[in-house]
Order: structure tokens, then sequence, then C-alpha cells
């Protein structure tokens, strides 16, 4: 965690905790007195690289603030970066056939008018927020959008000391990236709102006066004397129609929704990550406290984009976090293993000896 006081409401980014003081922070970083601070116009005086580096730090500063910036380049973004806006097809200079060209020139002008006006209808699908999903494929980002825990500090400590169950086996790594089909389960007993609460104190006693101070003290002195000579009985258990106690904290209700892509079991504490998410005209899937196709986002992007990883080795690879996608592709059959992985992840790959050929060579 880069910063220890997260919760700071001078300095502190919204981040993913239910903390009120979180709440605050967001609505005065988004609607208060400091929204100014990450809204952007066209004409400022911040330069470019100023806007692309509040937006960097706004952003970063919810989607994975526990995770070092090196590394989050280095394996949480996409191998392909989608692009926040399409780019128009440049076509070639077809000097041999200018005929041909002219057609074609017609009909990619209305191919691209046809678009526009189908962007100003639907409008573009928020792309850019997607290039956070490999954060929500974390167990820990699982666990706290389940709402099993009230933040995503809780939720990695809860994965760490063994609270929570990868597949029915108690799994402690809490940079695991999960495939879909994967079910995760945590322990009620570390779940904090399923606790029963503590009775509160009872009120401190009227004060006396002086008269009554000493037959106060000798009613005292009798029914301690009746305590210590009762005999102590065992408390009948609960019955099992008992319903389970649940204490939302206070403010939490705005943090209290379930992604599409996750099925939750409340009866049993558990949830299915049932796909990637995704993103389509006007709706992004990934949960983001700012415009998911507004200019926060678009220049986040625009700062991942130039900064983006070189290719990565076969040592750096050996040392990325466990990605179960990966691990299950192993048990497929090597012809079409292949179609699944990348250019940069068939690295991974041992290669492959046609023991027939090599037979005849020597």
């Amino acid at each position: 965690m880069r910063n220890r006081n997260v919760l700071n409401m001078r300095k502190a980014l919204p981040c993913m905790s239910w903390s009120p003081k979180n709440l605050y922070n967001l609505w005065k970083r988004t609607a208060g007195p400091q929204a100014s601070e990450l809204t952007f116009k066209h004409t400022t005086q911040a330069t470019l690289f100023q806007q692309r580096w509040k937006s960097k730090a706004a952003v970063r500063a919810y989607h994975g603030d526990y995770i070092p910036e090196k590394s989050f380049k280095r394996w949480y973004l996409p191998d392909n970066i989608p692009d926040v806006r399409p780019k128009r097809r440049v076509l070639n200079d077809d000097k041999l056939d200018l005929e041909e060209f002219a057609k074609r020139k017609v009909k990619e002008r209305i191919r691209e008018e046809k678009l526009e006006e189908e962007i100003e209808e639907k409008g573009m699908a928020p792309v850019g927020s997607l290039m956070f999903s490999e954060v929500e494929r974390r167990i820990d980002t699982v666990v706290f959008r389940a709402c099993f825990t009230h933040s995503i500090y809780e939720a990695r400590r809860l994965v760490i000391h063994g609270y929570v169950k990868l597949n029915g086996k108690k799994h402690m790594n809490a940079n695991t990236r999960l495939a879909p089909g994967d079910m995760v389960s945590v322990d009620p007993r570390a779940i904090r709102f399923l606790r029963e609460r503590a009775p509160p104190p009872p009120p401190p006693p009227p004060p006396a006066k002086e008269g009554e101070e000493n037959e106060n003290s000798e009613a005292s002195e009798s029914v301690k004397a009746e305590e210590t000579n009762e005999v102590i009985k065992p408390t009948k258990p609960s019955s099992k129609n008992a319903l389970t106690p649940c204490h939302i904290p206070d403010y939490a209700s705005p943090w209290l929704f379930v992604p599409a892509y996750l099925e939750v079991s409340y009866a049993t504490c558990s949830a299915v990550y049932v796909r990637h998410p995704t993103a389509r005209p006007g709706y992004s899937e990934i949960p983001t406290p700012y415009d998911a196709d507004g200019a926060l986002i678009r220049y986040a992007w625009e700062w991942y984009v130039q900064r983006r990883p070189r290719a990565r080795s076969q040592s750096k690879i050996n040392k990325a976090p466990e990605d179960r996608v990966l691990s299950l592709l192993k048990d497929v059959h090597p012809d079409k293993r292949m179609k699944f992985l990348g250019p940069e992840l068939r690295l991974l790959e041992p290669p492959v000896v046609n023991l027939e050929s090599a037979s005849q060579a020597s």
C-alpha cells in the first residue's frame, strides 16, 4: 500500500472502502469544493502532462492503490489496451485503378457517416475502463466486490490469513487472478457485519447521598457473597431457526452493489466469478467512482498507453502473479492451447519436437 493514511480527509483520494471518511472524500472530489481539480476543460492553465498525471493518480487510488506502479504496469495492464475512440481507416493510394479507388472512397465516406450517426444515437462503449479488468480479477477484489468485507484492505487480510477458500481449498495468495467459473468462499466467522454486537454497557448509577452510602455498601457485599455461592448454569444453545445477525455499518449504502460478472450467495458466503467484465454503449461493468467515458479515464488511458512495459522475457514471466486462466490452459491439448495464448504468453510453451524427423536426421 503506497499511502498509510488512505482515509486522510485533506489529501486522500477515494478508495475501495465503506468508511464514512471515504464517502466524504468521494463527495468532495466529485461534487464538492475540490471537484474542479478533476474536471478538465479545453481551456486551462494545466499542461497535458499535468492533466494526465492527475487522472492517473485519481484512478489508481481507487483501482489497486496497494499494487506498486511498476507491478501494475507490468502485470495488470491488458496486453491490448482498448482504444477509447476508434481510428478511421486510411486508404492506400491506388494509382492503378482510380475509378475503383473513387468508389471505395465514396463507400468509406458513407460508412463513416453512418458510424457517426450511430455514435450520436447510442454512444460509444466506455472501453477505456476495461484497462482495469485485470485488477477486478484478483481474488481480494472479488471478495470486496461481493460485499463480504468493509474495504479492499480487509479483504486482502482475510485472504492472507487463510479465511478464504478457492474452489473449496484454502488459498492464501491475494495476487491470484481468477478464471471464469472459480468459486470463492469466505469463513462466516471472519465477516464483521455477521457477528453479534456486544450489549451496551449499563449506565452508571446515580450518585448516592452520605446516609445511603453505608446501606449501599452492605447491600453490594451481600450480593457479591450470593454470587460466589451461586452455581453457574450452562447456557442453552441457540435454536437452529434463529436468524443470523447482520449489522451493516453506517453510510455503507452507496457501496452495497454486486457487479454483473459475479454470482453471490450470502447463504453460503460464497461468490462465483462468472465471466470477465465487459462494456457496452453507455455502460461499463467495472465499478468506478468516475465517469467511465469521461475525460479523466481517457487521460489515464493516454498516460498508460505511452508508458506500457516492454515485451516480457521468460525470466519475468516466471515471476508473474498466479493467473488461473494460464494454469487451466496447461491442461488443454497443445494444439488447442496455442489458439488462446498471445504472442508474449507463448514463451511459456515448451518446444515441440517431432520424433520422426529427429530419427530420420540421425
